[in-house]
């Protein structure tokens, strides 16, 4: 996909024009700027952003809409420089909750929430296995943050049977499904990322361990809960 064809994509989805385009721009903007600083994306991808980054995000979206995952609080695992959780938070208006643990980068998270307005976005710091939430993630996602079968036990806590998961994967992504198939069983799906043949998009719905049922959240996970192991601050009031 070319850059072009990434903002067509957009724009065919009302997303490219309007207050979601604004948003968007002006968080490519940060991100670009940002990298000046820190290594947020390679040299080599930011003449590629939009399609490498921003859609490859915004593409899940359309997944969760067409695998009833539309509502609720859409938690994403180390959202690092905002792919998928920003975007996400820039075209959507349910609840965001992004969890980065590199404070330098959950800062960068927290300055694009202020900067956009976006107070339907929590930006939490701290390790995804010591991180917890009031209900069940409606949506999990991760785009980079671990393979399969270390991914879904450090996040499993802050899902439930109904938890719709989208996990971008590389090449590598049906090889990783095989993997945790003895460890875990529900209805796994694997779509074909819209950027990039060789690169996939696995779905998650009914995630359990075999023998032990769907993995609501328990008590005892509720009681793992640290004092201080992760921190939390909201977006400003309003959006533009």
């Amino acid at each position: 996909m070319t850059e072009n064809e990434a903002k067509a994509w957009l724009d065919g989805h009302g997303w490219w024009q309007g207050a979601a385009g604004e948003r968007l721009r002006a968080f490519a903007d940060m991100v670009l700027e940002e990298s000046e600083r820190q290594n947020l994306i390679s040299t080599a991808s930011r003449e590629h952003l939009w399609a490498r980054h921003i859609v490859d995000s915004a593409q899940l979206l359309s997944l969760a809409e067409g695998t009833g995952g539309g509502e609720g609080a859409w938690v994403d695992l180390g959202t690092g420089a905002g792919f998928p959780g920003m975007v996400v938070a820039c075209l959507r208006s349910g609840p965001v909750k992004l969890i980065e643990v590199r404070p330098l980068r959950s800062a960068f998270l927290q300055r694009c929430v202020d900067a956009l307005g976006l107070a339907h976005v929590e930006v939490m710091t701290g390790k995804v296995e010591r991180v917890d939430v009031e209900a069940p993630a409606a949506v999990i996602s991760a785009r980079a943050y671990a393979p399969l079968d270390r991914l879904l036990p450090s996040a499993s806590h802050l899902s439930d049977e109904k938890t719709l998961w989208l996990l971008p994967k590389g090449r590598n992504g049906e090889k990783e499904l095989e993997n945790i198939r003895q460890d875990w069983q529900a209805m796994f799906h694997v779509e074909h990322s819209i950027t990039d043949p060789e690169s996939v998009v696995v779905t998650i719905k009914d995630l359990h361990r075999p023998g032990r049922g769907p993995a609501p959240r328990s008590a005892a996970s509720l009681r793992q809960r640290p004092k201080r192991a992760a921190t939390r601050s909201r977006g400003a009031r309003g959006r533009s």
